[in-house]
């Protein structure tokens, strides 16, 4: 097992100016960072992935479909390409960078609605997606892990059950699927057990407290996620999705419209502590 922690805290865009922040997080004892594949060129991603190998950071990567022209679900063809072609360049940065993961709610536009449940057109058009990227990422030597996130941000797929019967469909080697806690918490009549029903699909976890703030803070059952986890079988990564308000274009984005903690050392350093004490004990 590894932890990590995702840069969304921070940026959008890591570069340079994080180093005393990457230097601290490696110091905290952190494994690696999930790093936000959302603008620049491979080149770029690969002089990153240099300066993290330096600081003795591994590298995860996250995006996600950031608008409807590019929706791989949708009606109109060239949605469709154009989506095929953002995910193959997400690969490309991912697979640059050295990750070995590239994980998100990489089904649908982020926050896009038809006002209608899921249909069996998107899924067919999803399916094929997923099997024309799965190709790529699987030359490229990465995993997709797909998200299933609440239905206040996406209608297409909610709960780990949905996933799982999905990924089931798609049945590609290169396609997987990840938990969130905070999300689980939110769709999941049972989140520990949801783990267990669906381990066979879980490639990536994001550990996230309820309000996404310092893990260990809230109501979510860690103790519970780890045990489930750990008798899955589970050996992955354990990465710490928290938000706040640096960046008030991110905050806005993700709802967070209050301080989470007293700071964002507080964030990472229990939220470690609590990852690593309770993998431990589970």
């Amino acid at each position: 097992m590894k932890i990590g922690f995702n840069m969304l805290l921070w940026t959008t865009k890591v570069g340079e100016q994080h180093r005393a922040i990457l230097e601290d997080l490696r110091t905290t004892g952190y494994d690696g960072v999930e790093v936000p594949v959302l603008d620049g060129k491979p080149h770029y991603y690969d002089a990153l992935g240099r300066v993290l190998m330096g600081e003795g950071l591994e590298a995860t990567a996250i995006t996600i479909i950031p608008s409807l022209d590019l929706n791989p679900i949708g009606d109109d063809p060239e949605q469709r390409t154009r989506a095929l072609d953002y995910m193959k360049w997400a690969i490309d940065c991912t697979a640059a960078m050295g990750s070995r993961v590239l994980c998100g709610p990489l089904h649908s536009t982020l926050g896009h609605f038809s006002g209608f449940a899921p249909n069996a057109a998107e899924r067919a058009r999803a399916i094929e997606f997923h099997h024309l990227v799965g190709d790529h990422a699987k030359a490229a030597g990465v995993v997709l892990a797909v998200e299933a996130i609440n239905r206040f941000e996406c209608y297409f797929l909610n709960t780990m059950d949905d996933l799982s019967a999905y990924l089931d469909e798609v049945a590609h080697p290169a396609i997987s699927g990840m938990y969130d806690s905070f999300h689980a918490n939110i769709e999941e009549k049972d989140p520990v057990s949801a783990i267990g029903r669906n381990i066979r699909h879980i490639a990536h976890v994001h550990i996230s407290e309820n309000d996404r703030g310092t893990p260990g803070s809230g109501h979510v059952d860690l103790a519970g996620t780890f045990k489930a986890l750990k008798s899955g079988g589970y050996d992955g990564w354990l990465t710490i999705e928290a938000f706040g308000r640096t960046l008030p274009e991110l905050a806005a984005a993700t709802r967070v419209w209050r301080d989470l903690a007293p700071s964002s050392a507080d964030i990472y350093r229990k939220g470690y502590r609590a990852v690593s004490d309770g993998w431990a004990q589970a």
